[in-house]
């Protein structure tokens, strides 16, 4: 796993936008098609507006797999991940090919259609942001790191709820959604190439825990230091609690 530090929020998406836009075109050109599975919220809004403008990317090209949504959400909602992506990626593109996940529906039918279509073929390149409780995707601690299922309907919990509330998605906690659909920590594992953006001083501490501590179900991001091709990009405020050593290592390359 590659961990980049930036100053700030700015250098930050344009570096990870410079390197997803890259990785899209060489799937393309590699074998026709790129297969990416992407992630939502509000770490992700910057480094998806860049990755819109980057050139000479055939969107026509790209199949798009939804990394994670709520349970019981309608798409008009403000919080829906279906409308933030159909927004702020799917018609700023015009991707044609992609696979939401409806979670206003029958949860488990969705978790059947879209996973089998998701494990027809490789995944070349998944997005994934980080928690502010250390979760991937909506894989909260403890985290299930064996089952082969590439999606599940998980409960969330107190604090992945908390979050919700705190990045302005919603009024109040009682009104945040008890369950999800959220990709698997196996399936996204699974993805060629993974870009994680993570900024903000309020991911500062799960960035501590996920790149310094113990690879541990109670910090699922930390699954991402086994992956061979990984990158997370961190700005100043969210590396702010690593150690001196670890951003000594960083800015060596190790």
């Amino acid at each position: 796993m590659i961990v980049r530090v930036f100053e700030d929020k700015i250098s930050l998406r344009v570096a990870a936008a410079e390197q997803a836009a890259s990785s899209v075109r060489r799937a393309i050109l590699d074998h026709g098609r790129a297969r990416i599975v992407v992630a939502t919220g509000t770490s992700q809004l910057d480094f998806l507006d860049a990755l819109t403008k980057a050139e000479s990317i055939d969107w026509q090209q790209v199949e798009m797999f939804h990394l994670d949504e709520y349970v019981g959400l309608p798409v008009t909602h403000p919080a829906s991940f279906r409308k933030y992506l159909l927004e702020r990626l799917i018609q700023k593109t015009g991707i044609t090919d992609y696979h939401l996940l409806d979670g206003n529906g029958e949860p488990s039918k969705v978790v059947c259609r879209v996973g089998k279509i998701l494990q027809s073929a490789p995944v070349d390149l998944a997005f994934a942001g980080m928690g502010e409780n250390g979760h991937l995707a909506f894989n909260d601690p403890p985290a299930d790191f064996q089952t082969e299922e590439p999606y599940l309907i998980v409960n969330l919990d107190e604090a992945c709820r908390r979050q919700q509330v705190g990045e302005g998605w919603f009024a109040d906690i009682s009104e945040v959604p008890l369950q999800a659909i959220s990709m698997s920590v196996r399936q996204i594992l699974k993805a060629k190439e993974i870009i994680s953006v993570v900024p903000d001083a309020r991911k500062a501490l799960a960035v501590k825990r996920c790149v310094e501590g113990e690879i541990s179900p109670m910090a699922p991001a930390s699954i991402l230091r086994t992956h061979p091709n990984a990158t997370i990009y961190l700005d100043r405020d969210s590396a702010r609690l690593l150690s001196p050593a670890t951003l000594v290592a960083l800015a060596a390359g190790g």
